[in-house]
């Protein structure tokens, strides 16, 4: 297990927790965050004034991104959360063909395709939704780690089209991406 990784409370969250390190480690290029800072608590969602972040109405948050090296041509992002009680974590969002000249995504930029830049298209994430899924970790379980990660893709754009996973994306984002960068955002009960 990676230096600073949560210790596994179940077996499998071992080979989570690893792949997440290795990924963490990959960081090439800036993802601050605007609204908060790496690894600061998303806001809590409660009663009627539940916090746009979370939630079933949930609003995506505002990522900017700097330094991608020379040759990227689109980005892909995603937030996953490796802590979810599932043996695969759970992906919250991913989206691909975001132009290379474009260093920003708006908040409630994941209320839909129309929302984002030309070219660019959101795939399902693991809850069935082509768009932003706000936090929602089960009662008691603790906090869990959202990180977005902003992919700089060379070459042709990614073979893949919105009908694919989350997990597909990534898959085919690998063998294309030359630098990435990673913020990390905490939420729970």
């Amino acid at each position: 297990i990676g230096q600073g990784a949560q210790q596994p409370s179940h077996p499998t969250d071992a080979l989570r927790v690893e792949a997440v390190d290795r990924l963490v480690q990959d960081q090439v290029f800036r993802v601050p965050q605007q609204r908060r800072r790496d690894a600061e608590a998303l806001p809590h969602a409660e009663g009627e004034a539940a916090d746009t972040l979370a939630g079933d109405d949930a609003t995506s948050p505002q990522l900017t991104w700097s330094g991608a090296p020379e040759g990227t041509e689109t980005f892909a992002v995603t937030c996953f959360d490796p802590d979810a009680p599932t043996p695969s974590g759970f992906w919250h969002w991913a989206i691909a063909g975001i132009p290379a000249d474009v260093t920003e995504l708006a908040e409630g930029a994941g209320s839909g395709d129309a929302a984002l830049p030309e070219g660019a298209f959101h795939v399902a994430g693991d809850g069935g939704v082509k768009g932003w899924m706000g936090p929602c970790p089960p009662g008691g379980d603790g906090k869990h780690r959202y990180m977005f990660a902003v992919h700089a893709i060379e070459g042709d754009p990614l073979a893949i089209d919105d009908s694919v996973t989350p997990a597909v994306l990534s898959f085919n984002a690998v063998f294309q991406t030359v630098a990435r960068g990673v913020t990390t955002g905490l939420y729970g009960h």
